[in-house]
């Protein structure tokens, strides 16, 4: 990886994109430190130290920025929840699924109507957390003609803070390097490091104090996480390969066909989108209770903290609500029949098995079972931590949904700088 964005700063143009990638990352940091005017926002600090807590883990998207109430306090969430939802209703309403299917102005439109959704939920997430603000007492006017102003105020800036991190997503898919939205994604993260660096420092001066177990959960932990990161590495280049065979034919003087090839089925198609599904939608009854100042010892109340993030029952159900995430969701987006359909007009066929209905059901076969594999890997990465929180008592600040999106943008960005230094035949990177 390092070799690769050497090679690329050694070309002018991509040094040029680099840079121009770097500053856009940069702008996004300092919007992050802007705070909104008429605010407190250690007010939220208790609420959002909760590691179940929605709003919690929506501050790790953020980088931080919205346990302290900035100018980018939404992040891009409302952009990845737009995002999902139109996908979602590509496959459930015929007029977005026919326009995935027009090419290149079909999803110039679906990129419109996503726009549109992302402004719609920017203002609704926006006016709830200034209600949320409001209720605990962080707003400065809070009464009458003034506080209306106020909240009005604050609500815009939320609002524009979130719809101008998406501009500035685009301005890195357009002149820069990477996924402009994922870069923004990945910086947010990585910027929460030196709180974990911090914290694996304490538990080191608890030892220092005569906690001698910490001498040894803080070098494993470091350990099992540079595994956890090969481990995810693995996994996310691994692939089930099924081989196709191209039958000859003749069209006027010209033969064509007769190649083998083969058909690429990945085993974590659905990327990081079930752990996140799952744990927003088991999140959401802690937040709740916490909103609601509920007592943990009523019936309500402890139901609902039954599912904060280190119980065993929030374990079970999250490995759960992955698997079942996981298949739902290539369910929709891989379809054997359509495959099988394409192979048969190309007069391909998978060595070994018949054309038409019994190929179609061993693509089936073999995607049910990359699929279980794929779940059953994104769950293990997704409770590990918990695992060791409960183990060794500490506070595992990076989650497994956060190091799958590290993991996976570098992999995506590495892949684009290769592809571009190919494209200008480089000829260095294949040395």
């Amino acid at each position: 990886m390092i070799e690769t964005f050497r090679n690329a700063w050694k070309i002018a143009d991509l040094k040029k994109k680099i840079l121009f990638t770097i500053m856009i990352l940069a702008i996004t940091r300092v919007g992050s430190a802007i705070p909104v005017p008429f605010l407190d926002p250690t007010a939220l600090q208790a609420m959002l130290s909760g590691s179940g807590n929605l709003l919690g883990y929506l501050d790790v998207l953020s980088g931080g920025a919205l346990s302290q109430s900035t100018l980018f306090a939404l992040s891009i969430s409302p952009y990845i929840t737009a995002s999902i939802v139109i996908q979602l209703l590509t496959v459930a309403i015929p007029y977005l699924e026919n326009l995935a299917k027009e090419g290149e102005e079909g999803k110039r439109r679906l990129n419109k109507i996503t726009r549109y959704t992302v402004v719609a939920l920017s203002f609704l997430q926006s006016f709830a957390y200034t209600t949320l603000l409001s209720k605990s007492g962080a707003i400065a006017y809070n009464d009458g003609w003034e506080g209306i102003f106020v909240r009005l105020i604050i609500l815009m800036c939320f609002t524009a803070g979130s719809m101008f991190l998406v501009f500035l997503g685009d301005q890195i898919n357009q002149y820069g390097i990477g996924n402009g939205i994922s870069m923004i994604l990945f910086v947010s993260i990585v910027s929460r490091g030196g709180a974990v660096v911090k914290g694996m420092i304490g538990y080191l001066q608890l030892a220092v104090e005569g906690a001698v177990v910490y001498f040894f959960s803080v070098p494993a932990i470091i350990v099992l996480f540079v595994l956890m990161i090969g481990f995810i590495v693995f996994m996310t280049n691994a692939e089930r390969r099924i081989t196709v065979q191209y039958a000859k034919r003749v069209v006027g003087r010209k033969q064509y066909g007769g190649q083998s090839t083969f058909i690429p089925i990945k085993v974590n198609m659905s990327g990081v989108l079930p752990i996140i599904f799952a744990s927003t939608l088991l999140a959401v009854p802690s937040t709740i209770a916490g909103l609601m100042n509920l007592d943990p010892q009523s019936f309500w109340g402890g139901l609902l903290f039954a599912f904060n993030y280190d119980r065993f029952w929030y374990a079970l159900l999250y490995f759960i609500f992955i698997m079942g995430f996981n298949y739902f969701y290539v369910a929709i987006q891989y379809n054997p029949i359509e495959i099988a359909n394409n192979l048969r007009k190309n007069s391909g066929t998978v060595p070994g098995i018949r054309p038409g209905k019994p190929t179609s059901d061993f693509i089936a076969k073999v995607v049910s079972k990359t699929t279980f594999l794929g779940g059953l890997f994104l769950a293990v990465i997704a409770i590990l931590p918990i695992g060791l929180g409960a183990l060794t008592k500490m506070n595992i600040s990076l989650g497994g949904t956060s190091i799958i999106i590290l993991v996976g943008v570098a992999l995506d960005t590495v892949k684009q700088l290769e592809s571009q230094m190919m494209m200008r035949h480089y000829k260095g990177f294949l040395e």
